[in-house]
């Protein structure tokens, strides 16, 4: 008895001393980390396959763990992975600001809302920066990727002539569709 709890406590600080270089848990995690586990292992770095049943794992999740040492170079294998592709390296999904409300009031809180939602509206993804900061005068910001800029700066000029009553119309429009 005394053999196997030395054993178990071995196995258990062997655990804590390794380091998640991969996890997932979409439709494919298992054998995403399998192919994982098997490329580490094929390049000499010992790799441990885990599910949720382990320790810390959450529910649905697979992992692939290394000792420490490992961590750069399995990562750099794993991004180099045929299935990860190439990263891409172009700036397109850059965020570039659109709009930029500078008071930091509330009502400069609710044109940069505005204006986030007239972009969704539109089928142009958006995100509000500092709309939950509470400095007040650092303002809002709405950025989108860099490749969409130009038809963001488009609807946001077409809402600001068209003023709230097209700005509400367009809401509407958008919300309408969305039930159908």
């Amino acid at each position: 008895m005394l053999h196997f709890t030395a054993r178990r406590k071995r196995y258990a600080q062997y655990m804590n001393d390794l380091v998640t270089v991969y996890r997932s848990a979409d439709e494919d995690a298992q054998e995403d980390a399998a192919d994982v586990a098997g490329l580490l292992k094929s390049e000499g770095i010992e790799a441990t396959l885990l599910d949720h049943h382990a320790r810390g794992v959450p529910e649905g999740a697979w992992e692939v763990h290394v000792r420490p040492a490992d961590v750069a170079r399995a990562e750099t294998l794993i991004a180099g992975m045929a299935e990860n592709g190439t990263p891409d390296q172009s700036h397109d999904l850059d965020l570039v600001t659109v709009y930029q409300s500078g008071d930091g009031s509330s009502e400069g809180e609710m044109e940069a809302l505005s204006v986030k939602s007239v972009l969704e509206a539109a089928g142009i993804e958006a995100i509000l920066i500092g709309g939950e900061v509470p400095i007040p005068s650092l303002g809002q910001v709405v950025k989108v990727a860099r490749d969409q800029v130009a038809e963001a700066r488009r609807v946001i000029a077409e809402a600001q002539v068209g003023g709230p009553k097209a700005a509400e119309d367009a809401e509407a429009e958008s919300e309408s569709s969305t039930q159908q």
